[in-house]
């Protein structure tokens, strides 16, 4: 599995009903633990004073985690993502290598 840095911003549109959003939150929040659960969500921050996201999400390529993992999220059609791959770096302390 590769690891992605992922920034979410959820942008709710205009006019949307209260229950609706709450639903889809409510929705949100359990497709987040099964994600988790499942090794596909690692890490999730929300920054101090800011309504966005920034998590580590693991699945096999980019494609797998837009369609399989990302895609399931019920609040998905009102987010924007910024995708990056990443890799271990060698001089990471949690890396199980060697530094080089």
């Amino acid at each position: 599995m590769r690891e992605f840095l992922v920034e979410i911003t959820t942008t709710i549109p205009e006019g949307t009903p209260e229950d609706e959003v709450g639903r889809r939150r409510a929705a949100e929040a359990v497709r987040a633990r099964e994600l988790a659960a499942d090794g596909r969500l690692a890490r999730l921050w929300r920054p101090v004073g800011e309504l966005r996201g920034i998590g580590v999400w693991c699945a096999a390529d980019e494609d797998e985690l837009h369609e399989k993992v990302l895609g399931t999220l019920p609040l998905r059609p009102w987010m924007s993502l910024d995708v990056t791959a990443l890799q271990p770096h060698p001089n990471d302390p949690g890396w199980a290598g060697t530094a080089r």
